[in-house]
């Protein structure tokens, strides 16, 4: 399959009281056309970090991309001028936000601004343009759609407001959806009805997705490969399948263990003991190491690399490097 998106080494970092502080460590993921990667892990992992270099989404903070590179059809989106970007984002690659209400600006209707990225990126006249945003907001399902142009953000239910975000995010039919956390702010039945309209929508455009979750069931539900992330690196990969048949890392294991099974009676479910680490005081060796119940004395000195399976999975832990287990053991 071809790869849509490469990202190889990628390092991003913010300032703070004149400090540098590193977010992500040398990142390295792919998607390939007409995918849908996961790309899971606790708050803190790293995960919207990743999605937001991805777009370049710095302007009015300090951070910026301080190495590797994120190859978008075989283009480079690190050498991207604003201007550039400006141009890929909305047209070749969306995004859709976790909070809609913050996403949508109150105080213009829905129609103004579903119209503005339609006339921006496809050249539409005013007549063209909203017949075809009011066919994008008929695609997601929202009634009424001529009415709804006219109202605003406030005037409608949370669900409506993010099927409102998919459809801004599809109208321009991008290649890539990026979606972070698309349904953390709504309940269950929302959920369920708004992951049914992106899965509809995503085969039917053979639109490549990165949806971003600590939700596993979604990604159980949605994606065709998964990337685990742990304190800004990615510690799994695998195809979804495989994860949650086998997983290799002992956070994907505790990760999948923390899930509730029907069937399964427990009175307490499993955890992970302890909590992400600061990116300013991360430990040194493997970042899991203080939390890993499988942990051994090489893990608190050197990171480990990474270990191929031939089921195309991949983990970065100690347990699967035999030539070196007897190091400091």
């Amino acid at each position: 399959m071809e790869k849509l998106l490469q990202v190889e080494r990628l390092e991003t970092e913010f300032t703070k009281d004149k400090q540098k502080l590193k977010i992500l460590h040398g990142v390295n993921f792919h998607i390939h056309k007409g995918e849908v990667l996961g790309l899971v892990g606790e708050s803190g992992s790293g995960k919207s970090i990743t999605s937001l270099s991805i777009m370049k989404l710095f302007k009015g903070t300090s951070g910026k991309i301080s190495n590797g590179t994120i190859r978008f059809n075989g283009q480079d989106l690190t050498n991207q001028s604003e201007a550039a970007m400006r141009k890929i984002r909305g047209k070749q690659i969306a995004m859709i936000f976790q909070e809609p209400m913050t996403s949508l600006n109150p105080v213009m209707k829905i129609g103004e601004q579903l119209l503005e990225p339609i006339r921006l990126h496809l050249g539409f006249d005013a007549k063209k343009a909203k017949e075809h945003a009011i066919s994008i907001l008929k695609k997601v399902g929202i009634p009424r759609a001529e009415e709804i142009m006219s109202e605003y953000p406030h005037q409608l239910s949370g669900g409506m407001r993010q099927r409102i975000m998919i459809a801004m995010a599809i109208s321009c039919h991008p290649q890539l959806l990026i979606a972070d956390e698309p349904t953390t702010a709504l309940d269950v039945t929302i959920q369920a009805q708004i992951l049914d309209v992106m899965k509809q929508l995503q085969e039917k455009e053979t639109m490549s997705m990165l949806l971003i979750t600590h939700d596993l069931g979604v990604v159980a539900e949605m994606c065709d490969r998964v990337v685990v992330m742990y304190a800004g690196k990615v510690v799994e990969e695998a195809d979804v399948f495989d994860l949650f048949e086998s997983p290799k890392h002992p956070y994907t294991i505790g990760l999948i263990g923390s899930v509730p099974k029907l069937g399964h009676k427990k009175e307490k479910l499993d955890s992970i003991k302890g909590n992400v680490p600061n990116p300013g005081a991360l430990p040194k060796g493997c970042k899991f190491a203080p939390r890993c119940d499988a942990v051994m004395p090489i893990c608190h000195q050197e990171e480990p690399p990474e270990s191929s399976f031939e089921n195309g999975q991949s983990c970065s832990c100690w347990l699967y490097q035999e030539e070196r287990r007897g190091i400091g053991v």
